[in-house]
This record gives C-alpha cells, structure tokens and sequence, in this order.
C-alpha cells in the first residue's frame, strides 16, 4: 500500500508556499526600496551650496518654529534670491516657469512620519536641536535624503540623552501618538 504524503509535503502545497514566500520577501526589499530612496523633485534643490553660502534651514522652513510642520519654500521665498542672483541653469530656469505660471513648487516631502505619529518641529528647535542632528549633514547632500533608521527607538533614545530631566513627559506615548 502506498503511504499518502504529508500535506506539507505536497508539491502544489510546496510551490505555493515559495511563491508567497517570494512575494512577502519582494514587498519586504520594494518597501525598503521605495522608503529609502529619494523622491525625484520638481527642482533639484541643491541644500549643499545654499548651506555652504550660511543660509539658513529656518529661512526656507520658517514653519519649524511654529508648528508640526516646518513647511517647504515657495516661490516668493525662492524668487525673491533668484531675481537677485542672475546665474543660469536649468534648474533655475524650472524656478522662473513657475514663477512665470505662478503655479506652486510642487515639491515632495522627503521626511514623512508615520500617520500615527504626531511630530512636531517647533519644541526640538526651540529647545536648540540642530535640524542636521534628524535631518543629516545637508552641507553634504545634493538633494535632501531620508534619514536612515528614525524609528521610535531612535526617538527615545535621543530623548533619554538629551533631555534625562524630562525622560517622563518624553517617553509618554501620548507625547507623541495622540
């Protein structure tokens, strides 16, 4: 008499097992893939170049100090230099037919939390906090990047180093998820 396989090992069974395995792995690395790749911007806003002429991240991003978000520059603020400074490239010609179109910038946030996450800018920059110490050495980049690894660890962690005084309110989850 022949023994019945078990249904484990069932080549149908085996085959789907697999085939769902690549496609959770496919979604795990186009996920990572698609979160840690720069967004494509309207403009390519060199940060490095206007960091290193001393501009600074509260002159673009005045909404940090005031609120949750700190805002992305629109073109007022970007024409009001850029009349001024008369050098070429294709990147400003992109500014002056907006500009021209009066039509926003529609750029695309780079450092999007979670819906679920309530951040807000004005009290870490009122409490002194770099923008480079969550937003990286933008002297250094071209266009902005997504910080790896800000995650609630990483939040934590710098509330517990930063401010030990205040480690209650910080680590209260209603502190930042309400």
């Amino acid at each position: 008499m022949k023994h019945k396989k078990p249904w484990w090992k069932q080549p149908g069974i085996q085959i789907g097992a697999v085939l769902v395995a690549f496609i959770v792995i496919g979604g795990i690395i186009g996920g990572i893939f698609l979160t840690q790749t720069p967004p494509e911007q309207p403009i390519a806003f060199p940060h490095n170049r206007h960091v290193g002429i001393g501009a600074s991240c509260l002159y673009c991003h005045a909404g940090a100090t005031l609120g949750p978000s700190a805002g992305l520059p629109g073109i007022e603020k970007c024409w009001g230099c850029h009349q001024q400074v008369q050098k070429q490239s294709p990147e400003l010609t992109k500014l002056a037919g907006y500009v021209e179109r009066n039509e926003p910038i529609p750029w695309v946030p780079v450092a999007i939390q979670p819906e679920f996450v309530r951040f807000k800018h004005s009290p870490h920059v009122n409490a002194g906090l770099q923008c480079s110490a969550c937003h990286g050495d933008l002297a250094k980049m071209t266009v902005a990047e997504a910080q790896k690894g800000q995650n609630m660890g990483w939040c934590l962690q710098c509330h517990k180093s930063s401010a030990p005084e205040q480690w209650t309110k910080l680590s209260d989850c209603a502190t930042c998820h309400y």
